[in-house]
């Protein structure tokens, strides 16, 4: 019998988890889903799945007509029904809204949307309108009448040289952890400085990192098998730095025994199975929050834009830094690694020669009050 991986166990228990969900939506939702099926990845169908549902329950909770009956009863008549300003009120409904938690029935879970997730939500939904549209089931796309939220660019977070090194030293010696964590820190020291120093080696992303598998290692060539978010494999290659990291922790790792499923995972939780996405967004923030506390919201994928932006500045070549990352098209390259062009600006300012003023010839540059002026 053939053993799945682990990216083919995780697409089948989330395209389980969509046939699920499909259930109690409208049926059209399932016709929806089964058309996108050869275009898009598990995971996508489960994102456009989870905002279906939830813009089902806001239309379940907010407009009457459709409390009437379950979601999985809606007919196209039914979606046809839908206006402008039903819409237009669940772009402001996502901005706060409440969820029953589902492992205690008595307890809700308060959910906001910034302007990424309103978009997102938005354009899940336009999509499936349009789909509707074009397939003649209602009479008019009214969703492409909802604005969508303007995004306001945000600064790019990633460390530079010397958190870099704080990072890792934090991750290498336990410094300021507390008792208990110090304990643990004992157990995974190897193992977290090893991810560590692949995220910032590689530019890997969380999901490709925690997929990886023992023989996709290969010491030879400094080199690792990857599993894309589209599924395409690909080999990223890695300094001696990150060689000698994950050398130190094979050493630990043969000598872990675990069962069939996980038995070749390369990173592993101290339950003995294959370390998952949340450990490591937990492990990250840990170190970092020590190493550098004013960058409070560090992930693995900063670390990526730390690795792309240390890349550009060491190559400026920006195709380059687009391949190594797994991107497509350059242009997102450029819009989440912003920081790259940083240097590039303060070098142009230098770059630019002006007349020196006679104004300003007698200026002390060390005079305080001159200065301040």
């Amino acid at each position: 019998m053939t053993t799945l991986t682990y990216h083919e166990i995780t697409n089948a228990e989330r395209t389980e988890k969509v046939r699920k969900k499909l259930l109690s939506l409208p049926p059209s939702c399932s016709d929806f889903i089964n058309s996108i099926m050869m275009t898009t990845s598990p995971l996508t169908r489960m994102a456009y799945t989870i905002d279906l549902q939830t813009f089902c329950d806001y239309a379940a909770k907010e407009i009457p007509y459709f409390a009437s009956k379950p979601a999985s009863q809606w007919t196209d008549e039914d979606l046809g029904q839908f206006t402008a300003r039903d819409l237009n009120g669940y772009a402001g409904y996502l901005t706060l809204y409440f969820k029953q938690n589902e492992k205690d029935d008595e307890k809700q879970k308060v959910l906001r949307n910034h302007e990424c997730g309103v978009m997102r939500k938005l354009s899940s939904l336009r999509s499936y309108f349009d789909y509707l549209f074009k397939n003649e089931r209602i009479s008019g796309n009214i969703a492409a009448l909802v604005s969508l939220p303007k995004l306001h660019e945000k600064p790019i977070m990633h460390l530079i040289g010397e958190e870099v090194e704080k990072l890792l030293s934090v991750a290498q010696d336990g410094t300021a952890l507390t008792d208990v964590q110090q304990r643990y820190h004992k157990l995974t020291r190897t193992r977290d400085y090893a991810i560590l120093m692949l995220f910032l080696g590689t530019g890997i992303r969380v999901s490709e990192c925690v997929g990886i598998d023992m023989d996709d290692l290969d010491f030879t060539m400094n080199a690792v098998l990857v599993t894309r978010k589209g599924g395409n494999q690909v080999i990223l290659y890695y300094p001696d730095e990150v060689a000698d990291a994950l050398k130190q922790y094979l050493l630990e790792r043969k000598k872990i025994k675990t069962d069939k499923l996980h038995q070749n995972a390369l990173f592993l939780s101290l339950q003995k199975k294959r370390i998952s996405q949340r450990a490591v967004q937990i492990m990250v923030k840990k170190y970092s929050s020590i190493a550098v506390p004013l960058k409070k919201k560090m992930s693995p994928h900063k670390l990526r834009s730390t690795y792309a932006t240390r890349l550009y500045h060491a190559t400026e070549d920006i195709y380059l830094v687009a391949d190594a990352l797994g991107h497509s098209d350059v242009n997102t390259t450029r819009k989440h690694y912003a920081a790259m062009s940083d240097q590039r600006r303060r070098d142009a300012a230098k770059s630019v020669y002006l007349p020196k003023s006679s104004i300003c010839a007698n200026i002390d540059p060390s005079d305080d009050k001159n200065s301040s002026k």
